[in-house]
């Protein structure tokens, strides 16, 4: 009997959609509804990094941010490099997650 081949396909690199924020930011803490909202409406996970009280997330956001934003919130995705800066509507926020998320 004939054995078959495996063939491993590679696998897919995962986006990962970022939030730098700050913890007492009233910008960042009107965004968590948005985000709540996109998470339920379409899957889409932003993983979030505090970076007023941490200084290894504030040493990411600055690699990332590369003087694009220089504050928060600040969404980046890692692939792709897209970014947006500061509260934004929501349509914006959504198109935004989801090209990246292609």
């Amino acid at each position: 009997m004939k054995k078959k081949k495996i063939v491993r396909k590679k696998p897919i690199a995962k986006i990962r959609l970022i939030e730098f924020y700050g913890r007492d930011c009233p910008h960042c803490i009107m965004m968590e509804a948005l985000l709540a909202k996109l998470d339920q409406e379409t899957g889409v996970k932003i993983e979030k990094f505090e970076v007023w009280y941490d200084n290894k997330n504030m040493r990411l956001m600055k690699k990332c941010d590369k003087g694009c934003c220089g504050g928060v919130p600040f969404f980046y995705n890692e692939k792709t490099g897209k970014w947006l800066c500061g509260a934004v509507e929501y349509d914006v926020l959504k198109k935004w997650a989801l090209q990246s998320a292609q």
